[in-house]
């Protein structure tokens, strides 16, 4: 230990770290995801379950988030998942928002409410991943007199099937 720095584990203790790192990506991954039919999120049971399927082997140096954006793009090719989508909210100055409504549409998802009186007021549904490059964005564009609000950072179905 003292020449070389390491410390040895156990085949047991290195089995139940990697059992508990797979868990951890599993969490993350139903915890970001959800169905895009029923817009419900998935079980962890169930994304642990998938993950096995596809033969997900875990990175014992890489973080788990990162190792769950991974697992994401790769459950994509087998399942219906996806990234729950973000509601924003933002705030543009007159002069700006119909310059900027142009540069912003094809980084939205769904418009739900959209107030032009004196501002730009809109309610909207983006992918996460898009947030940092809306949020530049809307600084560069209004000089700090837009605003951006994030409302939920996931926008999921709650409670029980409504069956007719």
């Amino acid at each position: 230990i003292l020449s070389k720095g390491e410390l040895q584990v156990s085949d047991k203790e290195r089995h139940s770290q990697l059992e508990q790192m797979f868990r951890d990506i599993a969490t993350i991954v139903a915890d970001k995801c959800v169905n895009p039919e029923t817009k419900r999120p998935y079980t962890v049971i169930l994304i642990e379950r998938a993950m096995k399927d596809i033969h997900y082997s875990v990175k014992p140096n890489r973080s788990t988030k990162q190792q769950a954006l991974e697992v994401i793009r790769q459950l994509k090719e087998t399942m219906q998942i996806e990234r729950a989508h973000m509601r924003l909210r933002f705030i543009l100055p007159a002069k700006e928002g119909k310059k900027l409504k142009e540069k912003l549409k094809p980084l939205i998802k769904v418009t739900e409410s959209e107030d032009f009186q004196e501002e730009l007021e809109m309610v909207c549904l983006i992918d996460p991943g898009c947030f940092r490059e809306i949020d530049e964005l809307i600084r560069s564009e209004t000089k700090g007199k837009g605003s951006l609000e994030v409302l939920s950072l996931k926008d999921v179905e709650e409670g029980d099937e409504k069956l007719e």
